[in-house]
């Protein structure tokens, strides 16, 4: 009897520092997340944020009336890719030291009842905030639940930053839909192109 008395203890002893385990696994999750969930901050203003992001946009939007590849940064079209801000978010933002810059957005799809997670990185002109050697990585499929494109995305986005490529989880088709066999990014044109497969 003394025994299992003696036993009690130690065993509220034990079932208490797994609570606590649990309560601070949870809680640092959360801190992870607010920390992750601001990254653009450190490196951006509001201004400077709206700025980039509109750059970004005009890389990934659909041509604005009357642009094509060629034109599509040229001044007179640029108010029409401002119309478009709204619909896009900068989701994260990281620059390696190599001063690589990675981004992850949310943008929309066709009339923009779904929307999909773009990622991707550049580098920056000097003394300015418009991209150059832009190149998208990643498109998640489609999604109506914006939660459920960042919470996959930022995850992506993680490896992305850490790997410089997220080449190891193309095939978790569920995160990522291209690159596949069917489209591939031309970092020339900037644009989602058909593979050759699919062109015969």
């Amino acid at each position: 009897m003394q025994l299992c008395w003696g036993s009690l203890p130690q065993q509220g002893s034990f079932i208490m520092a797994k609570i606590g385990l649990c309560f601070l696994a949870i809680a640092s999750a959360l801190l992870v997340s607010c920390q992750s969930s601001d990254s653009t901050a450190r490196h951006l203003s509001p201004a400077q944020r709206d700025t980039l992001l509109l750059n970004i946009v005009t890389y990934t939007s659909q041509y604005a009336h009357g642009a094509d590849n060629a034109t599509r940064f040229e001044p007179r079209f640029r108010a029409e890719y401002a119309s478009r801000l709204k619909q896009y978010q900068l989701e994260k933002y990281e620059v390696t030291p190599d001063s690589t810059h990675y981004f992850f957005i949310v943008r929309p799809v066709g009339g923009g009842y779904y929307k999909r997670g773009v990622g991707g990185k550049f580098t920056l002109k000097n003394g300015s905030l418009m991209p150059q050697n832009y190149e998208e990585l990643w498109c998640s499929p489609h999604f109506k639940s914006d939660s459920v494109i960042k919470a996959r995305g930022n995850y992506v986005f993680s490896e992305m930053v850490k790997k410089g490529n997220v080449d190891h989880l193309l095939q978790m088709k569920h995160y990522i839909e291209w690159p596949d066999s069917m489209l591939v990014y031309d970092k020339k044109r900037h644009e989602w192109v058909a593979t050759e497969k699919m062109r015969f």
